[in-house]
C-alpha cells in the first residue's frame, strides 16, 4: 500500500510540476468529480441487506483528472478512489483507487501517436467501441497503442487510416496493490478507413468506411472454454476458435437536406453464451443498421431501422456478475428514445444483442419560433418475432419569452418485462399510460420556478404511479428541488409508498455542490441501450464537480 500511494503521489506531483515548471509554454487542465452516499436503511423498499445499508453507512467514488500539453506533446493521467462504493456492483461494496487512465499523445506531419487508455471507435461502434459510463461502472478503455494516419487531407476530400491494437482495461483488484487498472487478458486488434468527398457546392458529400476488428483469447480462458464444452450432450459440442474477426462497412450520403447513414457487419462464429440454452453455441453474427434524416427550418424527421442476429462482442463469452457491462468490445446503438422525464424513464429497453428487429421514427415540427411539436415511435420485436418493446410519445412546447414555457406531452408504451429484466420468466407484458406536464415560470432575470407533473397508470409491475415535481432557481448560484413519487395504486406491494426527494444544488463559476435526501424505487437503469437492474435507495447523496 505504501508503495501505490507513493507512486500516485509521484505522478501527481510531475503534472503539477510540469505546469509551474514550462506555465509560459504549455497549458494545463483538469476536473474533479465527487459523489458521497450516506445510507438510511428502509426494508419496505428494498433499501436494505447490504453491507452500506448494514455496517458500512457511507461510501462514494472519486475521479480526478489531469491534462497537459507542451510543445504538441499531450499528456494525460485520472486518479479513480472508491470506497464502500455501490457503483460496480449495488448489492456489494467495492474499495479501491489507483490509476485508472493515462495517456501521451504526440502528432509528427501527418502520424497522429496515442500509447495509454485510448478511447474510440469505428463506424457507430457495432464492431468496436471504447467508452465510458460512470453511473453503469463501464469503462472499456483500449489500452495499447493507436495509430492514425492522414494520406488524403485536402478541401473536399479526405481519408484517414486507423490502426490499434491492445487489451480491454478491467477495474481495480480490491486486493492488490497495484497502482494502475488491471486489463483483461485476451489481446484486440483493428483497422479501419475512413474517407470523406464532397462537391464544389458542397451540397452533396460521402463519407464512407470501412474496419475490421480480430480478438483472441489467452490460453488460459480457451481452457475454461473448452471445459465447459466437454460437459455438453454431444450434439451441443463444438471446436472453439482463439481467434473472431468483425468487418463492417459504412457510409454516409447527405444531399442537400437529407442525410442517409448505413452500416452493415459480419463477426466470424464464435463460442457465445445462449442464455435460453444456458450453453456456449458456436454462431456468426449479423447487425444491419440505417438511419435516414431530412431536415430544414421548423421541420425535421429521423428514421431508423436495425437488425441483429447473435452478434454479442465480448473480451470473453463467460459473463462476469461485477463486471457484465465491461466485458463490450462494440456498442450497438440502441433503438429507444432517451427520456429525461421520471415516469417516461421508468422502463427502458436493453439493446439485445442475441436477436432483435427494430424500428424508430421521430418527427419535430415548429411552425413558429415559440412553439414546438414532436411526436417519436419506437417498435422492437425479437427475430422470432415476440413483442419486446414499443412506444408512442408525443409532446409539444409552447415559450413566451421571458416569461414562461409549458410543456405537455403524452406516453404509451409496451415494455417485455421477463426478457429485459430476466428476473421473473412468468412476468406480464408491461403496458402504461404516462401524461405529463411542466411549467416554467420566470419572475425576473434571476428567480425562476419549474413544476413538473407526471401519472403513469399500469396494472403490472409496482402499479401505478404519481410523481410532482418544484425547482426554485436564483440565478447564477443555487437551485433548490423537492418532489415526490407515489405509488397510487400498488400490485407488487399490499399499500403505497412515498419516495420523496429534497435537495439543493449550488454553483460558483466552475463549481458545482449538490446535497440532498434521496429515496429511490428500484428499477432499471440504463445508459444507451446498456442497462442494468438496480435496487431501492435511501439515504442522503453528496456530489460536487469542479474543472479548472
Amino acid at each position: 500500500m505504501k508503495r501505490q500511494n507513493l507512486l500516485i503521489t509521484i505522478a501527481l506531483v510531475f503534472l503539477l510540476g510540469a505546469q509551474s515548471f514550462a506555465q509560459d509554454q504549455g497549458t494545463f487542465s483538469g476536473s474533479l468529480e465527487m459523489n458521497a452516499n450516506f445510507f438510511m436503511r428502509d426494508s419496505a423498499i428494498g433499501a436494505s441487506n447490504t453491507p452500506q445499508y448494514d455496517n458500512q453507512l457511507s461510501g462514494g467514488e472519486t475521479w480526478l483528472n489531469l491534462n497537459y500539453n507542451y510543445k504538441g506533446f499531450d499528456f494525460g493521467l485520472r486518479f479513480d478512489a472508491y470506497l464502500n462504493s455501490n457503483i460496480r456492483n449495488p448489492l456489494l461494496s467495492y474499495s479501491a483507487q489507483g490509476i485508472g487512465y493515462w495517456h501521451i499523445r504526440k502528432k509528427v506531419n501527418k502520424l497522429d501517436i496515442t500509447a495509454g487508455h485510448i478511447y474510440d471507435q469505428i463506424g457507430s461502434g457495432i464492431v468496436f467501441r471504447s467508452w465510458e459510463s460512470r453511473p453503469l461502472f463501464i469503462d472499456n478503455a483500449l489500452v495499447g497503442v493507436r495509430l492514425n494516419y492522414d494520406l488524403i487531407e485536402k478541401e473536399r476530400s479526405s481519408l484517414l487510416v486507423k490502426a490499434f491494437m491492445g487489451r480491454q482495461k478491467r477495474s481495480f483488484d480490491e486486493d492488490s496493490e497495484e497502482i494502475v487498472s488491471r486489463v483483461f487478458k485476451p489481446n484486440i486488434k483493428g483497422i479501419s478507413l475512413d474517407g470523406y468527398w464532397s462537391d464544389e457546392s458542397g451540397t452533396v458529400s460521402l463519407a464512407p468506411g470501412a474496419g475490421v476488428v480480430n480478438r483472441t483469447l489467452d490460453d488460459n480462458t480457451m481452457n475454461l472454454v473448452v471445459a465447459n464444452i466437454n460437459t455438453y450432450m454431444p450434439e451441443d459440442t463444438f471446436i472453439p476458435k482463439f481467434n473472431t474477426y468483425a468487418f463492417t462497412a459504412y457510409n454516409t450520403l447527405t444531399v442537400k437536406d437529407f442525410t442517409w447513414y448505413v452500416e452493415g457487419s459480419y463477426k466470424t462464429s464464435e463460442a457465445i453464451y445462449d442464455p435460453k440454452k444456458d450453453l456456449f453455441v458456436d454462431k456468426p453474427g449479423t447487425v444491419f443498421y440505417t438511419s435516414l434524416a431530412y431536415s430544414q427550418k421548423g421541420f425535421g424527421i429521423t428514421l431508423e431501422g436495425k437488425r441483429t442476429e447473435n452478434y454479442s462482442m465480448r473480451v470473453s463469452p463467460f459473463r462476469s456478475l461485477s463486471e457484465f457491462n465491461s466485458q463490450l468490445i462494440n456498442f450497438i446503438p440502441p433503438m429507444a428514445r432517451q427520456n429525461t422525464y421520471r415516469l417516461t424513464a421508468r422502463y427502458n429497453p436493453a439493446t439485445q444483442e442475441l436477436g432483435e428487429i427494430a424500428l424508430l421514427g421521430d418527427i419535430r415540427f415548429s411552425p413558429k419560433r415559440t412553439l414546438n411539436f414532436n411526436i417519436f415511435g419506437s417498435y422492437i420485436n425479437d427475430l422470432d418475432n415476440t413483442p419486446l418493446f414499443r412506444e408512442i410519445h408525443g409532446n409539444v412546447r409552447y415559450r413566451k419569452p421571458r416569461k414562461y414555457s409549458l410543456v405537455g406531452g403524452f406516453q404509451y408504451l409496451k415494455y417485455n418485462q421477463a426478457i429485459y429484466e430476466a428476473e421473473d420468466l412468468s412476468a406480464p407484458m408491461v403496458e402504461a399510460f404516462v401524461p405529463y406536464a411542466e411549467f416554467l415560470w420566470k419572475f425576473d432575470k434571476k428567480r425562476s420556478l419549474r413544476t413538473e407533473v407526471q401519472y403513469m397508470h399500469t396494472e403490472q409491475d409496482f402499479g401505478s404511479w404519481v410523481f410532482a415535481l418544484m425547482e426554485f432557481s436564483i440565478a447564477p448560484h443555487w437551485i433548490i428541488t423537492v418532489s415526490d413519487m407515489y405509488n397510487t395504486n400498488p400490485v407488487a406491494t399490499t399499500e403505497g409508498y412515498h419516495y420523496p426527494t429534497g435537495g439543493v444544488v449550488y454553483v460558483n463559476k466552475s463549481n458545482r455542490f449538490s446535497l440532498g435526501y434521496v429515496k429511490q424505487v428500484e428499477g432499471v437503469v440504463c445508459s444507451g441501450g446498456v442497462c442494468r437492474n438496480e435496487p431501492g435507495f435511501s439515504g442522503v447523496k453528496f456530489t460536487m464537480t469542479s474543472t479548472f
